[in-house]
């Protein structure tokens, strides 16, 4: 991190572990610095190190902060009524900022990344904390979570899910790696990675709680005790179902969905 980044995560952490250790005015201070390094993608709520990635905890808390000390308004800056926290407003978009907004319903909240090229088809949400690569095209109804990481040239289907993982605060965020094609009606939640130039087939749900079988190499993919689920890089996955093989489920021929 560099010098400014270390300074803010080290007082962030202050006001976050004692609500009254610096003034709201400060807390709202600190909170407004830290919205502005994300929403240049100076300040990431992960980041990659090596081939793995690493998420600051410090961000998400930092987040928080501004739910804490955030006042409910009317509208901040918009054209249609709404009523939310007045440290998250809309962030403010010029023809300068390189991407293409359709209109129609979409909101994008302030203290997200958003970089050039970024086609978004409307109604999509944006929140808080994400990190949208370059070139990546959000299609209609598509959500991205607070915190979520998408990386460049990465193709988001109608309907898709990309959960946030805001608390707790040590978990990692979903992450989608580099030129992935998430399909229509998919979810990824639960802070799972996506590696690069992977392909997620329409309506395939990934979760922390469910494996995923790889019917290739023979694996099978788990979340575990500070190890998320991971899709590898360049893999196709589709919806698929396991046999209940005992009691009752196994009776009456049932099945549980899983990803193959």
């Amino acid at each position: 991190m560099t010098r400014v980044a270390t300074a803010l995560a080290s007082a962030i952490e202050k006001a976050a572990a004692d609500p009254d250790a610096l003034p709201p005015a400060e807390t709202r201070r600190l909170f407004a610095e830290l919205r502005a390094g994300l929403n240049e993608g100076s300040i990431r709520a992960a980041e990659k190190e090596g081939d793995r990635w690493v998420v600051r905890a410090w961000v998400k808390k930092g987040i928080l902060l501004g739910f804490r000390v955030g006042l409910v308004c009317e509208p901040i800056s918009s054209g249609f009524p709404f009523f939310d926290r007045d440290t998250f407003p809309l962030k403010q978009l010029t023809i300068e900022s390189g991407l293409r907004v359709v209109p129609g319903g979409t909101s994008i909240r302030d203290g997200c990344y958003i970089g050039p090229g970024v086609t978004i088809m409307p109604p999509s949400y944006v929140n808080v904390g994400a990190w949208i690569g370059e070139g990546t095209l959000l299609d209609s109804h598509v959500l991205v979570g607070s915190c979520a990481q998408i990386g460049r040239r990465v193709h988001v289907s109608a309907g898709a899910q990309i959960g946030g993982v805001l608390e707790p605060v040590g978990e990692l965020p979903v992450i989608i790696e580099d030129e992935v094609l998430i399909g229509g009606n998919t979810g990824i939640y639960e802070g799972a990675v996506v590696r690069e130039r992977a392909v997620i087939a329409a309506g395939t749900v990934l979760t922390g709680g469910t494996p995923v079988y790889d019917v290739v190499r023979g694996n099978e993919y788990r979340r575990g005790p500070g190890q998320p689920l991971e899709i590898p890089a360049g893999a196709v996955v589709v919806p698929g179902a396991r046999a209940i093989r005992e009691g009752k489920g196994r009776e009456w021929g049932l099945s549980l969905q899983t990803p193959v």
